[in-house]
């Protein structure tokens, strides 16, 4: 293994300005790449973070509700008592829709509501400030909120309807369809999603209904049973996440480019070494006439394009980090450890199995044929 990783070595330096081009194209793409995979996790993050923080395994809306659920789902308080007198089932309602406001210090904000009922499991912990209290409407806010300057003890105006509720918390950085997550009384989000702007509606005139059922469910709890007698559809978390606004495009679109992506690199690198084992034929011919066997010339070539690419994949991710910290908060932009990792992995791989369209012109043809073929 020595003498085919110092001939590539060795070649890498003589032609270095080559491999240097090389280097720099597997570098673009694996920055490119990774920058992609930061968008996309990022992305998803700022859609669904609030839904994937729920502590909960499933979610029941209305049956005739098919897409963007939590919009179009409304189920009343029968359905929610009917869950929850489900054996292995813990129930609780949850209110989401999207709305604006004002603080007293004339910030104005957008926030995706959550309503909850106060000491229920979807009521979300607090890093500054209290909790939701059922006798004391008020909002626990998104970091993402106090970030913009929201802070507790300010009084958030509700547009439209002119509800004023204090800031009482601030719970971790949350949102909902590119929106901040706040989290309020169940009783208080029915005032905000079926209100009359410019009436003030009674409580007891209101509505008693909530979005859909969140639900924790045991092992052997006959979720097709429940929802045929309680009228409901049931989806599991990984399937709640299609509910939020422009989730499911946004993964297709960015999950699209990343598998073009992947489909370029090894195309890129075969052409590379494709056209590179033709220039050095020469070089081919007199080893393989001097005695080095096909499965040396094997090793040689694919140590050499190893080394390219795992050089230049290594340098992509770096400048895709790099790239995560220039942007920082100013876009939703994710690169956790694990997922570039696994990345760079698959661009290295698929680098080199673009070298597999240049093996058979290395190891096959005759020796004197190639010699002759040079002069």
């Amino acid at each position: 293994m020595e003498v085919p990783l110092f001939l590539a070595l060795r070649e890498i330096r003589a032609a270095r300005g080559r491999f240097l081009l090389m280097g720099l194209v597997v570098m673009l793409v694996a920055a490119l790449v990774g920058i992609v995979s930061g968008f996309t996790t990022g992305l998803g993050n700022d859609t669904v973070s609030a839904l994937r923080a729920l502590p909960a395994t499933h979610v029941a809306f209305a049956t005739g509700a098919r897409s963007d659920q939590f919009n179009r789902s409304l189920v009343d308080e029968t359905t929610v008592t009917g869950w929850r007198q489900r054996p292995g089932v813990e129930a609780a309602p949850l209110g989401v829709t999207i709305t604006r406001g004002t603080t007293d210090r004339g910030l104005e904000i957008d926030m995706a509501a959550f309503g909850v009922e106060p000491g229920t499991f979807p009521a979300p912990p607090v890093r500054r400030g209290t909790g939701l209290d059922a006798a004391r409407p008020g909002l626990v806010v998104s970091g993402k909120l106090a970030a913009d300057g929201v802070r507790v003890g300010d009084t958030v105006t509700v547009d439209r309807l002119g509800l004023k509720l204090p800031v009482t918390g601030v719970t971790d950085d949350l949102s909902y369809g590119h929106v901040p997550a706040a989290y309020l009384p169940l009783d208080t989000w029915r005032d905000i999603r079926f209100g009359v702007p410019g009436a003030r509606t009674a409580a007891d005139r209101l509505p008693r209904d909530a979005s859909g059922v969140v639900l924790r469910v045991k092992a052997g709890a006959d979720l097709t049973a429940a929802d045929r007698a309680l009228g409901t559809s049931t989806l599991p978390m990984s399937k709640v996440l299609e509910a939020a606004p422009g989730y499911k495009g946004e993964r297709v679109t960015m999950s699209s480019i990343q598998v073009f992506l992947y489909l370029i690199a090894p195309l890129l690198v075969g052409a590379f070494f494709a056209v590179w084992t033709v220039q050095r034929a020469p070089e081919l011919a007199l080893l393989r006439a001097i005695g080095a066997s096909r499965r040396r010339l094997l090793s040689y070539t694919v140590m050499q394009a190893a080394v390219v690419v795992v050089a230049g994949t290594v340098a992509g991710g770096a400048l895709a980090l790099a790239t995560g910290l220039l942007l920082g908060a100013a876009v939703p932009f994710s690169l956790p450890a694990g997922t570039l990792l696994a990345t760079l992995a698959a661009v290295a791989l698929v680098g080199l199995a673009g070298t597999c369209l240049t093996l058979r012109r290395v190891t096959t043809p005759d020796p004197l044929t190639m010699l002759g073929a040079a002069r």
